[in-house]
């Protein structure tokens, strides 16, 4: 633990540094909050807010996502996003058992954006974009569709694996937005 403070304090002393004050706390906070992941909801799983329809599902299925960006998004974007779903469901105590009632979750990223070297000095900024669609895996009938977007705008969080995290955690939060509390895993 006390390795963990001193190289935080480290981190923040240089961040303070190099940008100033706000920079400075943001890049410290980064290195906590990780890589952020935003969503709009295209077409609605359920027309009531309230519902959680999710809960009917015991597995849920992240799919080989697509590049819509013929081949211009990095290969590892697709190789890191399963394990950073995995992680991200988890998170949110979302069961995901191996086998049962399965939703899958398919799509194609449309977008891919790292940081320049300007965007670097100014506060990086890096997103990808991805069109989820969630699919009942027994009927194939799309449930919803959404853009998710995983985004990171610390120096501390740049890189591919980041924004794969950052696109996980949008689909995990569209599925919790969904999923009934009482169904969660508890502590």
């Amino acid at each position: 633990m006390k390795t963990r403070t001193v190289l935080v304090v480290v981190i923040v002393g240089l961040a303070l540094s190099a940008g100033g004050c706000t920079r400075g706390i943001k890049e410290a906070a980064g290195l906590f909050t990780g890589a952020k992941g935003s969503l709009t909801v295209l077409e609605p799983i359920s027309a009531d807010s309230q519902a959680r329809p999710l809960g009917a599902y015991q597995r849920f299925e992240l799919a080989e996502f697509a590049d819509d960006m013929n081949g211009k998004a990095p290969k590892d974007l697709f190789r890191l996003l399963p394990g950073a779903f995995d992680v991200a469901l988890a998170g949110k105590k979302i069961p995901s058992a191996a086998s049962g009632k399965t939703l899958l979750i398919r799509g194609k990223v449309l977008h891919y954006e790292d940081s320049s070297a300007v965007g670097m000095a100014l506060g990086p900024l890096e997103f990808a974009v991805a069109r989820a669609e969630f699919v009942d895996k027994d009927s194939g009938r799309v449930l919803g569709a959404a853009n998710c977007v995983g985004v990171t705008s610390e120096s501390v969080n740049v890189g591919v694996a980041k924004k794969a995290e950052g696109l996980a955690k949008a689909i995990v939060k569209w599925i919790d937005s969904r999923y009934p509390e009482d169904q969660r895993v508890k502590d």
